[in-house]
């Protein structure tokens, strides 16, 4: 996978500053007033080793990074009349305590499609952008990809972002995963996990019923 950078902004009481995130489609790293953060999710950026320490410039609890709002831009694919198109997608992520809050926003064909205001994770926010889109829209990224599945467990228990597996390695089995036992089978054969809101070569749509939908069934869920 080859590197992204996504400028954006960071603040917290102390004010705001410019910030670039930069990502592989599984590890996120972020630098911001000299100090390097990195983590798998995005509530989960910690300091890292050897860069100037985390000191009451920020806060953190259990480590990560926190009391703060995160805000950037990236270009996002969408499938349309049988091609690949650019869209942006604006993120807007408080990781206020207790809990963290996400507002994502795709601009689209000259429309806006808005996930709701403080949605709990990616998955959440995307499948409320894809079913507000014209008919024949399709997000083509992780987490609407034939290849990607969750963990059979309760739902919050995927957390915020970082937590999607890719079965790219195995796809011709996950392609006839049906249920929460296939996928407990195929577990072990995970390429890795990637971001939700990643996109690569490998991406497939989604099914929407039967057999390759996995675990976590279609995507947009019904109820999401």
């Amino acid at each position: 996978m080859t590197d992204e950078s996504w400028a954006g902004w960071y603040r917290d009481r102390q004010g705001s500053d410019a910030v670039v995130l930069t990502t592989d489609g599984q590890q996120l790293r972020l630098r911001t007033r000299g100090t390097d953060f990195e983590g798998a999710s995005f509530d989960g950026l910690v300091p890292v080793v050897g860069t100037p320490p985390a000191d009451d410039r920020f806060v953190l609890v259990d480590g990560a990074l926190s009391d703060c709002v995160l805000e950037w831009d990236l270009p996002f694919p969408v499938g349309w009349d049988g091609a690949v198109h650019q869209a942006t997608l604006s993120c807007l992520l408080s990781l206020r305590t207790p809990d963290a809050h996400l507002s994502l926003e795709l601009q689209f064909g000259g429309a806006s499609y808005a996930s709701h205001r403080a949605e709990r994770d990616f998955a959440s926010a995307l499948a409320t952008i894809q079913c507000a889109l014209p008919p024949g829209v399709r997000l083509r990224t992780c987490v609407a990809c034939a290849l990607s599945d969750y963990f059979p467990a309760p739902e919050a228990a995927r957390g915020l972002s970082g937590t999607l597996a890719c079965f790219r390695g195995a796809r011709d089995a996950y392609r006839g995963a049906a249920g929460e036992s296939d996928v407990r089978d195929l577990w072990d054969r995970r390429t890795g996990f990637v971001q939700e809101i990643w996109s690569c070569r490998a991406y497939e749509p989604r099914p929407d019923t039967g057999a390759g939908t996995g675990h976590r069934g279609a995507f947009p869920l019904e109820h999401a």
